[in-house]
């Protein structure tokens, strides 16, 4: 009888829905996300922090079901936390999405991942690196996934551009997922964003503002 009663609205797998986008610029890289995790057409949180840190200089941005994600990162980072120890240096950022991929691509059939992983080692300065949902790993100058990524690819196809400084890489970021947000029912909050240079992390949450007629205009 307990199950009769439960609402359609309550059924499906909990889902950070999403809308992560990565670029480098000249001194690094940013990362953001959207805030809206859904279950089914229920929204079941509206502030998840979808940025999530593996180590002091490498970040990643989370997509799919919300308890891989979340796995894979706690994995990952105890798995860098150990390595920074054993070498004594800050770990390397494609160690860290070689890590992710050897997590999501021998379990591709059961897992529901798709992850950015972002940061800046000495060795290849900012750099990111895409996961693909079978584990693919694919370094990028900028990249993006989510269920909001198919309605900006044409947006940042158009936009980006190389050696942007770092105001310019946030507010990339920043009217790209605006756009996604506004067209995607899966995306939604506010927007926390993650800059990661040689110097550290800076890390601040933004509005967002999805009235149409301020979207239209100067790209």
């Amino acid at each position: 009888m307990a199950a009769q009663l439960k609402p359609n609205m309550f059924k499906g797998k909990v889902s950070l829905g999403t809308s992560i986008i990565s670029t480098t610029f000249d001194g690094g890289v940013v990362m953001a996300a959207d805030t809206r995790t859904s279950a089914g057409v229920y929204i079941v949180d509206r502030h998840t922090d979808k940025v999530k840190k593996l180590t002091d200089n490498i970040y990643v941005c989370e997509s799919g079901s919300a308890a891989d994600t979340e796995a894979i990162a706690d994995y990952v980072s105890y798995y860098l936390e150990h390595q920074a120890m054993e070498i004594d240096e800050a770990p390397r950022v494609a160690t860290a999405a070689k890590l992710v991929s050897g997590f999501i691509y021998p379990n591709k059939d059961y897992l529901m991942a798709s992850m950015l992983v972002a940061g800046y080692d000495k060795y290849e300065k900012g750099s990111i690196y895409a996961l693909s949902l079978g584990g693919t790993m694919v370094k990028q100058k900028w990249a993006i996934s989510g269920s909001g990524s198919t309605y900006i690819y044409g947006y940042c196809d158009s936009v980006w551009k190389e050696n942007m400084n770092k105001d310019e890489a946030v507010q990339f970021c920043l009217n790209a997922l605006t756009r996604a947000t506004f067209r995607d029912g899966y995306s939604g909050g506010f927007i926390r964003v993650c800059v990661i240079t040689k110097d550290g992390v800076y890390r601040k949450s933004h509005k967002v503002d999805i009235e149409y007629d301020n979207l239209k205009g100067d790209l």
